[in-house]
Protein backbone atom coordinates (compact mmCIF):
# COMPACT_ATOMS: atom_id res chain seq x y z
CA UNK A 1 0.00 0.00 0.00
CA UNK A 2 1.32 3.39 -1.00
CA UNK A 3 0.67 5.11 2.34
CA UNK A 4 2.87 2.49 4.03
CA UNK A 5 5.63 3.32 1.57
CA UNK A 6 5.32 7.01 2.53
CA UNK A 7 5.21 6.14 6.23
CA UNK A 8 8.44 4.13 5.85
CA UNK A 9 10.02 6.99 3.89
CA UNK A 10 9.09 9.51 6.62
CA UNK A 11 10.56 7.29 9.37
CA UNK A 12 14.06 8.38 8.39
CA UNK A 13 13.01 11.96 9.16
CA UNK A 14 11.12 10.90 12.31
CA UNK A 15 7.87 12.50 11.09
CA UNK A 16 5.78 9.43 10.22
CA UNK A 17 3.50 10.19 13.19
CA UNK A 18 2.53 13.51 11.56
CA UNK A 19 0.60 11.67 8.81
CA UNK A 20 -3.13 12.28 9.14
CA UNK A 21 -5.58 9.59 8.04
CA UNK A 22 -9.28 10.27 7.56
CA UNK A 23 -12.47 8.21 7.63
CA UNK A 24 -13.53 10.11 4.52
CA UNK A 25 -11.93 10.60 1.11
CA UNK A 26 -9.37 13.34 0.56
CA UNK A 27 -8.84 12.42 -3.09
CA UNK A 28 -9.66 15.88 -4.47
CA UNK A 29 -8.78 19.38 -3.33
CA UNK A 30 -12.34 19.99 -2.16
CA UNK A 31 -12.60 16.69 -0.28
CA UNK A 32 -9.19 17.16 1.34
CA UNK A 33 -10.07 20.70 2.45
CA UNK A 34 -13.34 19.43 3.96
CA UNK A 35 -11.56 16.55 5.74
CA UNK A 36 -8.95 18.93 7.16
CA UNK A 37 -11.22 21.91 7.79
CA UNK A 38 -8.91 24.26 5.89
CA UNK A 39 -9.06 26.50 2.83
CA UNK A 40 -8.84 24.59 -0.48
CA UNK A 41 -5.88 26.68 -1.65
CA UNK A 42 -3.74 25.23 1.20
CA UNK A 43 -4.07 21.73 -0.24
CA UNK A 44 -0.81 20.96 -2.03
CA UNK A 45 -2.03 19.00 -5.03
CA UNK A 46 0.47 16.87 -6.90
CA UNK A 47 -0.06 16.69 -10.66
CA UNK A 48 1.69 14.01 -12.71
CA UNK A 49 2.99 14.60 -16.23
CA UNK A 50 5.32 13.09 -18.80
CA UNK A 51 8.13 15.40 -19.93
CA UNK A 52 11.09 14.33 -22.06
CA UNK A 53 10.12 10.68 -21.59
CA UNK A 54 10.37 11.04 -17.82
CA UNK A 55 7.62 11.23 -15.19
CA UNK A 56 7.32 14.69 -13.68
CA UNK A 57 5.43 15.78 -10.58
CA UNK A 58 4.42 19.40 -10.12
CA UNK A 59 3.09 20.28 -6.67
CA UNK A 60 0.81 23.32 -6.76
CA UNK A 61 -1.55 25.20 -4.47
CA UNK A 62 -5.10 23.86 -4.44
CA UNK A 63 -6.52 26.88 -6.25
CA UNK A 64 -3.86 27.01 -8.98
CA UNK A 65 -4.26 25.67 -12.51
CA UNK A 66 -1.56 24.78 -15.01
CA UNK A 67 -0.87 27.63 -17.43
CA UNK A 68 0.01 25.88 -20.70
CA UNK A 69 2.34 28.59 -22.11
CA UNK A 70 4.24 28.82 -18.79
CA UNK A 71 4.47 25.02 -18.60
CA UNK A 72 5.84 24.78 -22.15
CA UNK A 73 8.38 27.53 -21.42
CA UNK A 74 9.54 25.73 -18.26
CA UNK A 75 9.66 22.17 -19.58
CA UNK A 76 9.95 22.58 -23.36
CA UNK A 77 6.87 20.51 -24.10
CA UNK A 78 3.07 20.60 -23.89
CA UNK A 79 1.52 19.60 -20.57
CA UNK A 80 0.48 15.96 -20.91
CA UNK A 81 -0.94 14.49 -17.73
CA UNK A 82 -0.38 10.83 -16.99
CA UNK A 83 -3.37 8.51 -17.09
CA UNK A 84 -4.34 6.95 -13.74
CA UNK A 85 -2.65 3.67 -14.73
CA UNK A 86 0.50 5.48 -15.86
CA UNK A 87 0.64 7.52 -12.66
CA UNK A 88 0.46 4.46 -10.44
CA UNK A 89 3.01 2.52 -12.49
CA UNK A 90 5.50 5.32 -13.20
CA UNK A 91 5.19 7.43 -10.04
CA UNK A 92 4.31 4.75 -7.50
CA UNK A 93 1.10 6.29 -6.15
CA UNK A 94 -2.50 6.01 -7.34
CA UNK A 95 -4.47 9.07 -8.45
CA UNK A 96 -6.17 10.56 -5.41
CA UNK A 97 -3.09 9.89 -3.30
CA UNK A 98 -0.31 11.04 -5.61
CA UNK A 99 2.29 12.86 -3.56
CA UNK A 100 5.93 13.91 -3.92
CA UNK A 101 7.18 11.48 -1.25
CA UNK A 102 8.57 7.96 -1.69
CA UNK A 103 8.19 8.11 -5.46
CA UNK A 104 9.77 5.72 -7.93
CA UNK A 105 13.32 6.32 -9.04
CA UNK A 106 13.62 8.72 -11.98
CA UNK A 107 10.57 10.82 -11.06
CA UNK A 108 11.38 14.53 -11.18
CA UNK A 109 9.68 16.67 -8.51
CA UNK A 110 9.06 20.41 -8.93
CA UNK A 111 7.25 22.78 -6.60
CA UNK A 112 5.21 25.63 -8.04
CA UNK A 113 5.61 29.15 -6.65
CA UNK A 114 1.84 29.24 -5.98
CA UNK A 115 2.67 27.41 -2.71
CA UNK A 116 5.03 30.08 -1.38
CA UNK A 117 2.25 32.32 -0.08
CA UNK A 118 1.43 29.87 2.74
CA UNK A 119 3.22 29.06 5.99
CA UNK A 120 2.01 25.45 5.84
CA UNK A 121 0.31 23.27 3.23
CA UNK A 122 -1.25 19.80 3.17
CA UNK A 123 0.01 17.32 0.56
CA UNK A 124 -1.37 13.77 0.35
CA UNK A 125 0.63 10.86 1.71
CA UNK A 126 0.07 8.12 -0.86
CA UNK A 127 -3.58 7.28 -0.25
CA UNK A 128 -6.94 8.87 -1.00
CA UNK A 129 -7.60 9.53 2.69
CA UNK A 130 -4.33 10.97 4.00
CA UNK A 131 -2.38 14.21 4.32
CA UNK A 132 0.42 15.80 6.28
CA UNK A 133 0.86 19.42 7.33
CA UNK A 134 4.28 20.74 6.30
CA UNK A 135 5.97 24.11 6.18
CA UNK A 136 7.23 25.14 2.74
CA UNK A 137 10.89 24.41 3.69
CA UNK A 138 9.79 20.98 4.99
CA UNK A 139 7.88 20.29 1.77
CA UNK A 140 10.96 21.26 -0.22
CA UNK A 141 13.18 18.99 1.85
CA UNK A 142 10.97 15.91 2.12
CA UNK A 143 9.82 16.01 -1.51
CA UNK A 144 13.42 16.12 -2.71
CA UNK A 145 12.31 18.93 -5.00
CA UNK A 146 14.73 19.49 -7.86
CA UNK A 147 13.51 23.01 -8.58
CA UNK A 148 10.89 25.66 -8.04
CA UNK A 149 8.84 26.52 -11.13
CA UNK A 150 6.23 29.10 -12.10
CA UNK A 151 3.77 27.17 -14.27
CA UNK A 152 0.37 28.04 -12.81
CA UNK A 153 -2.36 30.65 -13.05
CA UNK A 154 -5.63 31.49 -11.35
CA UNK A 155 -4.50 31.82 -7.78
Amino acid sequence: MSIERVRTYFKKYDIEEKILEFDVSSATVELAAAALGCEPQRIAKTLSFMADGQPLLVVTAGDARIDNPKYKAAFGTKAKMLSPDEAETLVGHAVGGVCPFAVNEGVRVCLDVSLKRFDTVFPACGSSNSAIELTIPELERYSQCVEWVDVCKGY
